[in-house]
């Protein structure tokens, strides 16, 4: 990860991604790099080409508003996009720092998710650490538990590549979301330690990560195919929980009427059936006995 040149890796990444029939401009023959030439881009944005250059290579880096747009413009880049190629732009003013606001997820959220009995439901920080998961939530992956790292377990676990049949829309997905939570701030060091590992570790998440896509975090739809229930479609809301450094409440839920109501609650039920078989175990207890009279026709085989 560049740490020096933010503004010019993204200008460059995003304009390889750019095929030059889709701006209007004819290709003959080969060309030796893959999407725009500077030159097209600074063209299309009404800029010189001497300018353009000195904005990928890091040696202009206080464009004006205006140019970001065009550039923007050129690049096909979505309002999310936009808005984090002009904050990559920014001057970052030095600030004393203030304190953190503390790792520790509230205990008021802790309480809601494990007051969610239907509901699978976990709080993840800004690096997509699961920091609280209540019972339902942990049934669906045993990578929903405390301490883990999502996106790593979701690139790296091949349980998670059974479990996911969107597994190449969430990984895409998750990347550029961790793309926009890094933003201008390249000098993250925990940003930087979960970077580094994923790309020494992922192939996936280096190509992924060459690209500098961007999205806001936000709620999806997960395709399971779940090893108990099955197939298993469930939508996600995301909640920023205020007061924190960057903790989300993900709350799953079914689609009224959908076949997928029946199949959450069957894995509800296992949950609750293994919650109590493991309450009698603690206890001491001896498996409930039948209390239905012996038929006669039982008897007979005694």
């Amino acid at each position: 990860m560049d740490s020096t040149n933010a503004l010019g890796e993204y200008l460059r990444a995003r304009r390889e991604q750019v095929r030059p029939e889709d701006v209007g401009i004819r290709s003959i023959g080969l060309r030796r790099v893959p999407g725009l030439r500077r030159e097209e881009v600074a063209m299309l944005a009404g800029i010189s080409s001497d300018y353009y250059l000195r904005l990928e290579r890091g040696r202009d880096r206080n464009p004006s508003v205006q140019v970001l747009e065009a550039l923007a413009d050129v690049l096909r880049l979505d309002p999310d996009a936009t808005a984090y190629l002009i904050s990559l732009a920014q001057e970052r003013p030095h600030v004393t720092p203030k304190p953190r606001a503390t790792g520790r997820v509230p205990a008021s959220i802790v309480e809601l998710i494990d007051g969610l009995p239907n509901h699978p439901a976990y709080v993840q920080n800004k690096y997509t650490d699961c920091l609280a998961v209540n019972p339902l939530c942990a049934a669906l992956s045993p990578n929903y538990a405390v301490g883990v790292n999502l996106l790593t377990a979701v690139l790296l676990d091949p349980r998670e590549r059974a479990l996911r049949r969107d597994w190449d829309d969430l990984t895409e997905e998750g990347v550029a979301i961790l793309r926009t939570e890094l933003g201008p701030n390249v000098d993250d060091p925990r940003l930087k330690e979960l970077v580094g590992d994923l790309s020494v570790r992922s192939d996936r998440f280096r190509q992924l990560w060459a690209r500098h896509e961007v999205r806001p975090r936000k709620g999806r739809l997960s395709q399971l195919t779940h090893p108990e229930v099955g197939e298993l479609n469930l939508r996600s809301d995301k909640l920023t929980i205020g007061g924190t450094d960057g903790m989300t409440l993900v709350v799953f839920h079914a689609v009224p009427g959908s076949r997928d109501v029946e199949s959450l609650a069957l894995l509800g039920s296992l949950v609750a059936s293994s919650t109590d078989h493991d309450e009698h175990q603690e206890a001491g207890e001896a498996p409930e006995q039948s209390t239905q009279p012996t038929k006669p026709s039982d008897r007979t085989h005694e």
